[in-house]
């Protein structure tokens, strides 16, 4: 697939996050915490799942294509993982890197942990790892200029690409 899938201008999604709208208020374990509410539908955006660990597209993401890890157990501080859940966010970070090369072709990544509020943590409670494709140039004046993110394609189409790259993947190993 070429960066035709890539050439389109929608950003609604920051200005709720922006404004607080759609933030949790309450990241404790239970049905306020986003990460421990998962829907296994397409419409919850969950791209893969794991035995400890699952991947999901961020809902308000920084680039197009932008994923989180995030472990089934409500923990806030990596080195309280246990090894068998740090190893498999390791595994889906390498699986995701694969599979978003495979549909979008980006030139690099960001991929970090945020832990605490006064590292940028929006949701400190459960631990979530970003991975962010970039692309030469996807910083231009519209961050600059108009504090906005131009987003290229739906949440739900880049969910569908990352799904079926890593079914392409599955039958490639």
């Amino acid at each position: 697939m070429g960066q035709e899938k890539w050439d389109l201008l929608w950003t609604p999604h920051r200005i709720a996050y922006i404004k607080g709208e759609s933030r949790p208020s309450n990241t404790e374990e239970g049905p306020q915490c986003p990460f421990c509410r998962t829907d296994d539908s397409e419409e919850g955006l969950i791209v893969a799942r794991g035995e400890h660990t699952y991947v999901v597209m961020n809902l308000f993401p920084y680039n197009p294509g932008h994923v989180l890890i995030c472990p089934y157990r409500h923990v806030a501080d990596f080195p309280d993982l246990t090894v068998e859940e740090s190893s498999e966010l390791s595994w889906f970070q390498a699986r995701m890197m694969r599979a978003i090369r495979a549909a979008s072709n980006p030139a690099g990544f960001n991929i970090g942990l945020n832990q605490g509020p006064a590292a940028g943590a929006g949701i400190s409670g459960h631990l979530h790892q970003h991975i962010v494709p970039r692309w030469p140039g996807d910083s231009n004046f519209m961050t600059t200029v108009g504090g906005s993110r131009t987003m290229v394609m739906l949440l739900e189409e880049s969910r569908d690409l990352f799904a079926a790259a890593l079914a392409d993947l599955d039958t490639s190993d």
